[in-house]
């Protein structure tokens, strides 16, 4: 599988598998939880998206069980965490209201717990889940410099973040932000036009598109999903795929180097997951689904 480099020595494959649900399966068994990672790999998706928030603060703890019941398992994977969402739920229970922590206190606590129940001594990639308000940009920027020094964390990047958040916090750097994991899909169009990846491709920093088919709405009611079905399924049987592949097919084939993270907890999807590699869409192809997504015409 084709892969991107985001910074010296560290590459992510160009799908990612993404644990948000993980805790949601009825069997989190460490065998069953292997039984995913090793699919994934057996077609080349060797990265894996956590946060420490999945799963009530418990999605970790349920990955890191498989490492430890498969010794070797986790160097064959890139971790990539996330961290500063405080919600009451889990250990921060206790919490009267949900909010973003991303002072250093709280990033050093949240890698340490990441590490702890990841088990792991590493974490490949750590981005910031979302943009606080009360940053304090060259404490965090510090921060973030010193756990890539220590070698804790081998690259940072951020989440959800506008252009203008992303420069100040990269500022208050030395290091790098080498992503950007923003909502992206045929759904979710706003950031090609409202300057989110024109800002990431300036930067040449690949994105990381989180919810790619839409959090499942794209084979649902919505009016925009039932323009783009029919013509889904054409392009998927002339490709030999799904509709889905096609979806982040339309993805993939963005110049940006979009690296799609693909959530599901059914061995056979995960098993299918690189057929979205299959299609090659021409430029007319990817403007005909922008069209049936926008229900218009481009001007």
């Amino acid at each position: 599988m084709e892969r991107v480099e985001i910074a010296a020595g560290l590459s992510l494959s160009r799908i990612v598998y993404g644990m948000w649900r993980l805790g949601d399966d009825a069997d989190t068994s460490p065998a069953h939880v292997q039984a995913k990672v090793e699919a994934c790999l057996a077609q080349g998706i060797t990265t894996m998206d956590q946060a420490d928030i999945y799963g009530d603060y418990g999605a970790e703890a349920i990955l890191g069980a498989a490492f430890r019941a498969a010794p070797g398992l986790r160097d064959r994977v890139e971790l990539v965490t996330k961290c500063d969402i405080v919600a009451p739920a889990g250990r921060y229970a206790d919490r009267r209201v949900k909010y973003y922590d991303i002072s250093p206190e709280h990033i050093r606590a949240s890698v340490a717990h990441s590490l702890r129940d990841l088990a792991t001594d590493r974490i490949d990639l750590l981005l910031i889940h979302r943009p606080d308000p009360m940053m304090d940009a060259a404490a965090t920027g510090a921060c973030l410099d010193a756990l890539v020094e220590s070698g804790k964390v081998r690259a940072v990047g951020v989440s959800n973040f506008r252009p203008w958040d992303f420069k100040l916090l990269q500022a208050a750097m030395s290091a790098r932000l080498v992503t950007n994991q923003i909502e992206l899909s045929l759904l979710h169009r706003t950031p090609f036009t409202d300057g989110d990846m024109a800002h990431l491709q300036r930067l040449s920093v690949p994105p990381m598109a989180w919810s790619p088919l839409g959090g499942g709405r794209l084979f649902g009611d919505d009016p925009a999903a039932q323009r783009l079905a029919p013509v889904l399924a054409r392009m998927g049987a002339e490709w030999g795929v799904g509709p889905d592949a096609v979806a982040v097919a339309w993805l993939l084939a963005h110049p940006a180097r979009i690296i799609p993270v693909m959530g599901t907890n059914a061995l056979a999807r995960i098993a299918r997951l690189a057929d979205a590699l299959k299609p090659r869409l021409s430029r007319q192809d990817w403007f005909e689904l922008w069209t049936a997504a926008a229900g218009a015409e481009v001007p």
